[in-house]
């Protein structure tokens, strides 16, 4: 099956981006903080054509063809995320009447790897070619973000598009969502990182994401300042009420968190770094309360196993775990976690 069985026709554009996982800096990224994500040597790749006054998408994962006109309202299927950026880029100023897409993806679903930025990213960078449009690589991530926030309804930050458009291989994307600055550091030598996924998934617009992040406003709000970026001191937390104290107590610590990291990536410190992850995971977990058992236990497993540090990887509520693992003993790491967990998938 291909974009021609599908459409009749040969595609005119084709584009692909990665999934990611977040080394640290969880949930600091819709409070302008820091943020440490990595991509995936896993890709979504979308081919496109021209099209008048729709979006039609067929996914090779779903074995599903869904149209619907321009300016149709979010229905919570994956067309969703095409005609975000389509209605993204039409309300930048772009002229794009529409489009065709088939969609193939190596990024599995809900697994907390970014799919739905992978998606996104892939699909602009197709809409770029395909109407020759004067857009940056940022320029495609703020607009995958607009279209996963005001129109899908996930009210995310900046950070999975950056890293799904502006990642390189075999490096951690160090990002500062407030001003976009960003560099490329490589991770330390002889070290994997290896995604656990026990196929939990998660639906962020069901589970408690929008309302973590309304938790996190209430708290800036309260202590009086613009973001929680902008809280040096966790002392100054305490005063705040529960589940409040909570959630700027993860914050706060998890920006202090990913500047520690990048000192140990250029140091090339994989035991620091993989520390900081544990430490991360544990905040996660108390904090903010988006852990599972089902991944704590991945984690505490992972550990004992020999990884140098384990955390859940994306907003939490369900998704996959990523380790930090020697290189030398990856193979004894799979082979203990699988032999525990029967059906789990090692990426």
């Amino acid at each position: 099956m291909g974009f021609k069985e599908i459409f009749g026709t040969l595609p005119e554009a084709s584009a692909q981006a990665p999934g990611r996982v977040n080394l640290l800096g969880e949930h600091t990224d819709y409070q302008e903080g820091y943020v440490l994500p990595a991509p995936l040597p896993y890709f979504t790749q979308v081919e496109a054509a021209k099209a008048e006054g729709r979006v039609e998408a067929y996914s090779e994962t779903l074995k599903e063809l869904r149209a619907r006109p321009l300016g149709s309202p979010a229905q919570g299927d994956f067309l969703d995320y095409l005609l975000g950026v389509v209605w993204a880029l039409r309300e930048a100023g772009h002229k794009v009447p529409g489009a065709r897409f088939y969609i193939r993806s190596q990024v599995p679903i809900g697994a907390g790897l970014s799919s739905s930025a992978a998606l996104e990213v892939a699909a602009l960078r197709a809409l770029r070619t395909l109407y020759r449009l004067p857009l940056s690589d940022r320029d495609l991530a703020l607009l995958g973000q607009k279209a996963e926030a005001a129109y899908v309804g996930v009210r995310s930050g900046i950070m999975d598009q950056m890293a799904a458009s502006l990642g390189e291989p075999g490096k951690a994307l160090f990002l500062d969502t407030r001003t976009l600055a960003y560099e490329n550091l490589p991770l330390p030598a002889g070290v994997r990182v290896a995604v656990l996924d026990l196929g939990l998934g998660r639906h962020l617009r069901e589970a408690g994401y929008n309302q973590r992040r309304e938790e996190a406003e209430e708290a800036a709000r309260r202590l009086g300042v613009r973001s929680l970026r902008d809280v040096g001191d966790l002392c100054l937390v305490e005063s705040l009420p529960p589940p409040l104290d909570k959630r700027a107590r993860h914050i706060v610590g998890e920006n202090l968190r990913v500047l520690k990291g990048v000192e140990a990536l250029r140091k090339g410190d994989a035991r620091a770094f993989g520390e900081l992850m544990v430490q991360s995971h544990r905040s996660l977990a108390e904090n903010y309360q988006v852990s599972l058992p089902e991944l704590d236990a991945l984690v505490e497993a992972a550990l004992e196993a020999g990884a140098h540090g384990a955390k859940l990887t994306g907003a939490g509520f369900g998704g996959a775990v990523v380790a930090l693992v020697p290189e030398a003993r990856f193979a004894p790491f799979q082979e203990a976690l699988t032999a525990r967990f029967p059906g789990l998938r090692i990426l």
